[in-house]
């Protein structure tokens, strides 16, 4: 509960008129409910709030965009894991990698 009891206040049903101030205490858990906040009634009246929730709805589906659509072969983790291993040993022996082998 949110400090002052506001939570249980901001809490209201559907169809009860709120402000702006409720309804927008009220987004994250409709976010993460995935309700559809074009069914909520403050948004019918409100500009405001409307706008708002059209700005956040874009800015998650473009998010949704910058995650990677596949995860990387195990073969990038190995190599990934054996360059690891290699720089470890090398630190460990006290020397330093050289960037041309010698005969």
């Amino acid at each position: 509960m949110k400090a002052g009891g506001k939570n249980s206040e901001s809490m209201k049903t559907i169809g009860q008129s709120m402000t702006c101030a409720e309804f927008q205490d009220q987004l994250p858990e409709l976010f993460e409910s995935e309700a559809d906040l074009k069914e909520q009634e403050h948004l019918k009246t409100c500009k405001q709030c409307s706008a708002l929730v059209s700005d956040l709805e874009y800015i998650a589906q473009q998010a949704k965009l910058l995650l990677p659509i596949h995860d990387p072969s195990p073969a990038v983790w190995e190599n990934i894991q054996t360059s690891l291993s290699g720089d470890k040993q090398n630190s460990g022996s006290g020397s330093t990698p050289s960037t041309s082998p010698t005969k």
